[in-house]
C-alpha cells in the first residue's frame, strides 16, 4: 500500500520538472453568506493540471523508451509533456470528447495521439491491447501507486503554504488526486471529496460498497468520467474522506463563469467542480472559517458568461 513516506519521496524526484503553484484568497458568495476561501491553483500547473506530478513520478521510473496512457485529456497531456522532456515516446488514447485544447497539445509534444469513442471508458480496451500486443508500459492515470505518489505531493504543499485550513474540497474523477492528497495531509487536514452529478463513481462506490461501473455524463465527463472509483484509491478513501457531495450541471457553470469573472482564473468543467460545492451551497462548513478549494486543471475550450 502507498504511504506517505512514498509521496515525499515523489516530491523530490519530480521537484525539477513542476511548479510550485500559488494561492488566491477570495470572498466567496454563497447562500449561507460570504466565505473566505483559499483557492490552490493547479490550473496554473505544467500542462494546466495537476497531473504531470503522477506523470513525472511514473516516467522517471520506468527505463522503457516508449509509454502507453489512456485519459480523458490531462493525464494523456502530462504523459505526452514527460514523455518529450524525458525522451520517450508516448501513445496517448483518449475520447472524442476530448477537449480540443488538450489534444492539439498532445500532438505539439510529438505524441501519437489516437482518439475514439466518447467517454475514458472507451479508451481503456484499446490501450490495454496495445500494452499486450507491445510489451510497453501502461501509464495508468489514477490506480497505479507511482501516479498517486506523484499526485499526493499536491497535500503536502496545502500542508506547507496554507497550514490554517482544515478542509480542502477536491474533485474526485477516478480517485487517485483526492485519495492521495487524503494520504499525504494525513489527518492533519481533511478531505471534503465533490463529483459532478454526471460522474459520481464515488458516490456508487460509498453506497454499494466497493467500486462500481458507471456512465460518464455531462460537461465534466472529459476529465472527471472513469468508468468506475480505482481499486488502490477507493482503499485509502473508504477510511479516510466522509461522503461525497454531488454537483449539477449548472452549478458547475456558474462555478466557472464566477472564477472568469470575478478572480479572471480559467478552469475547465471538472476544474470548477469543488468551488461549485460551495457557490451552490450543496457543501457548508459548520462554522465560518477560510476554507481551501483546489482548482485542478484549466484547459477549458471555452468558457460560460
Amino acid at each position: 500500500m502507498l504511504t506517505k513516506s512514498d509521496i515525499e519521496t515523489a516530491r523530490i524526484r519530480i521537484a525539477p520538472f513542476i511548479r510550485l503553484t500559488p494561492m488566491l484568497e477570495v470572498l466567496l458568495p454563497t447562500p449561507s453568506g460570504s466565505l473566505p476561501v483559499i483557492l490552490k491553483l493547479e490550473n496554473l500547473q505544467v500542462t494546466g493540471s495537476f497531473k504531470p506530478r503522477g506523470a513525472f513520478n511514473s516516467l522517471l521510473q520506468i527505463k522503457s523508451e516508449n509509454v502507453i496512457a489512456l485519459s480523458g485529456g490531462n493525464h494523456g497531456l502530462a504523459v505526452a509533456h514527460a514523455s518529450k522532456v524525458l525522451n520517450k515516446q508516448a501513445v496517448i488514447f483518449v475520447p472524442k470528447s476530448a477537449a480540443a485544447t488538450k489534444v492539439v497539445a498532445m500532438k505539439l509534444t510529438g505524441a501519437d495521439v489516437r482518439q475514439l469513442g466518447d467517454v475514458p471508458a472507451d479508451v481503456f480496451h484499446a490501450a490495454e491491447t496495445l500494452v499486450r500486443e507491445t510489451g510497453w508500459p501502461l501509464v495508468h492515470p489514477y490506480d497505479q501507486e507511482p501516479t498517486l505518489a506523484g499526485q499526493g505531493t499536491l497535500g503536502l504543499e496545502l500542508l506547507e503554504q496554507a497550514p490554517q485550513i482544515r478542509h480542502w474540497l477536491l474533485a474526485v474523477g477516478g480517485g487517485g488526486f483526492p485519495a492521495a492528497v487524503a494520504l499525504a495531509m494525513a489527518g492533519t487536514a481533511e478531505v471534503i471529496p465533490i463529483e459532478s452529478e454526471g460522474c459520481p463513481g464515488l458516490f456508487e462506490a460509498q453506497k454499494a460498497g466497493h467500486p462500481v461501473a458507471v456512465k460518464a455524463e455531462g460537461i465534466a465527463r472529459n476529465s472527471l468520467g472513469a468508468p468506475s472509483i480505482g481499486s488502490l484509491p477507493w482503499e485509502i478513501m473508504k477510511d479516510r474522506v466522509g461522503p461525497t457531495i454531488l454537483v449539477s450541471e449548472e452549478a458547475i457553470l456558474n462555478a466557472q463563469a464566477w472564477l472568469w469573472r470575478e478572480a479572471k482564473v480559467v478552469a475547465e468543467p471538472g476544474g470548477a467542480v469543488a468551488l461549485a460545492a460551495l457557490l451552490s451551497g450543496a457543501w457548508a462548513p459548520a462554522e465560518k472559517r477560510a476554507i481551501g478549494v483546489v482548482v485542478c486543471g484549466g484547459n477549458a475550450d471555452s468558457l460560460p458568461v
